[in-house]
């Protein structure tokens, strides 16, 4: 897998899990609000706050017909794309460049999902690190092929895609000398329905580009399927995020995580991370104690005598682990006792003669 360098991040089979807020419109067209988008989300942990960078008039027609369901948890769609999208299409441009400027001294990537040439412009002024693209454009191979030309890296979302068109909208961008590039496994529903995330898609995408880092964009409620995603191998989290779900205006921020919600995720994310370790079966570091005391030796069930015959009636199985191993209780039973032993003591290799035809070396197994 190859390693994707942002900034002073990576994303790559060994990395953490990079984990983007991503703040869409939610900043309401207000400096204030998105400076408070990459504050909290700085404060949460996230790796990156993302935004989308559009004009209404370059994106849809006026008549385009919207394409999720509810603009909040009640309310019905009115309206068409264009409707919406003229609301939250108004971020200043000098607005970019303090959220830019403000994000970098909070050691937080800030960048955007560009859905047009100009967009890429723009944003290639401002000086971002890489740039987004969001499912609707993976067949977009004009706009795709322009992006990759900036030579920066790509987080390319597969929403509504084909493992064919997929491989397609890789092609076109390596066909530009252009390998930086993330996959995100995607469901465009807002809000995803459990039914519909497909998490085991991700596995086919690892199978299918075992080069590039594979992650999710998630539209699920809540964090729990991003926290899945995790343990499936996903090295790139994009999660929708706002600072009140109840603020208005962009349709997104209801159905986002907000600042509490983020900083479980990150948190969370980590534990799982740290939780998944190493393919190897082995023994744990802070198992040690455990392997002592936890498991069990033979132990004298009743006091025996120097010189006896050892039967099954002398030994019982108890913990701790200190002594003989259970699993030698056989070749125990016929030996001689080298000394007088207590009742309820731990037995050990050397309180025995061994008996004829015992393999010595068994006899010194303190494993």
């Amino acid at each position: 897998m190859k390693k994707i360098q942002i900034g002073n991040r990576s994303i790559s089979k060994d990395s953490p899990t990079f984990i983007i807020a991503e703040g869409a419109t939610n900043h309401n067209n207000r400096l204030d609000l998105g400076l408070r988008l990459i504050k909290e989300a700085a404060e949460a942990g996230a790796d990156a706050l993302k935004v989308q960078t559009y004009t209404a008039e370059r994106l849809v027609t006026k008549t385009a017909p919207c394409f999720w369901e509810m603009a909040d948890a009640n309310e019905k769609v009115q309206g068409t794309q264009y409707d919406s999208y003229t609301k939250v299409d108004k971020l200043p441009d000098d607005a970019y460049y303090d959220m830019k400027e403000y994000a970098d001294s909070l050691n937080i990537e800030f960048f955007s999902t560009p859905f047009s040439k100009e967009d890429v412009d723009f944003l290639e002024k401002v000086d971002v690190n890489l740039y987004k693209v969001a499912s609707c454009d993976t067949t977009n191979l004009p706009l795709l092929k322009y992006i990759a030309s900036k030579q920066k890296p790509i987080i390319l979302s597969t929403g509504i895609s084909r493992i064919g068109e997929i491989e397609e909208a890789v092609e076109v961008i390596e066909d530009e000398g252009n390998d930086q590039i993330v996959l995100l496994h995607c469901t465009i529903t807002y809000p995803t329905p459990y039914d519909c995330v497909n998490l085991n898609a991700m596995k086919t995408m690892q199978k299918v580009f075992p080069d590039y880092p594979i992650g999710i964009s998630d539209h699920t409620i809540g964090i729990e399927i991003a926290l899945a995603s995790v343990a499936l191998g996903s090295k790139c989290i994009e999660k929708h995020y706002t600072f009140d779900k109840s603020a208005g205006l962009s349709s997104d921020h209801w159905l986002a995580i907000d600042t509490s919600e983020l900083m479980q995720l990150v948190t969370k994310t980590r534990h799982i991370e740290m939780a998944l370790g190493s393919p190897v079966k082995k023994i744990a570091s802070s198992e040690q104690k455990a392997l002592l005391y936890a498991r069990r030796s033979l132990v004298s069930a009743k006091s025996i005598c120097k010189g006896k015959v050892v039967d099954s009636e002398d030994v019982t199985i108890k913990r701790p682990g200190t002594g003989i191993p259970p699993k030698y209780l056989d070749l125990i039973i016929g030996c001689r006792t080298l000394r007088d032993i207590q009742e309820d003591e731990v037995l050990q290799w050397t309180d025995f003669l061994a008996k004829e035809g015992l393999n010595e070396n068994i006899c010194h197994d303190t494993c």
